[in-house]
């Protein structure tokens, strides 16, 4: 029924939502439930999220076939890099041991501040 009505108000900016709660209810007034109002707009959004509509500030408009979307341009395919040459792994019984239980000293704390200077009373 959204479509329909989408479709038959051909609304170049799309059709708002009173305009397509008025279409249908003059279409379907006996056939709807008494909830129809609030069943419209969940679809309406449902429908917005799934692509199906495109929603133009406070309209919709019907979204257009896959089929009719333009493709984009060819694009040169890239050159591939070469991969960086490969770092020779070194076997652990090559690699240099680890000093094994040598903890790091650290550093003495600097030196205490610097005795403030007597301040002289301005005369």
């Amino acid at each position: 029924m959204i479509v329909e009505s989408i479709s038959a108000l051909k609304e170049r900016t799309g059709s708002s939502l009173p305009a397509i709660k008025k279409w249908i209810q003059t279409k379907y007034a006996k056939d709807l439930p008494g909830n129809w109002e609030k069943i419209l707009s969940v679809q309406l959004k449902r429908m917005a999220d799934t692509g199906a509509l495109v929603r133009v500030k406070a309209s919709f408009k019907l979204a257009k076939p896959a089929a009719a979307k333009p493709k984009p341009a060819a694009t040169k395919p890239k050159a591939t890099a070469k991969p960086a040459a490969a770092k020779p792994k070194v076997p652990k019984a090559a690699q240099p041991a680890k000093p094994v239980g040598v903890k790091k000293v650290k550093a003495a704390p600097k030196a205490a501040k610097k005795a403030a200077a007597p301040k002289v009373p301005k005369a």
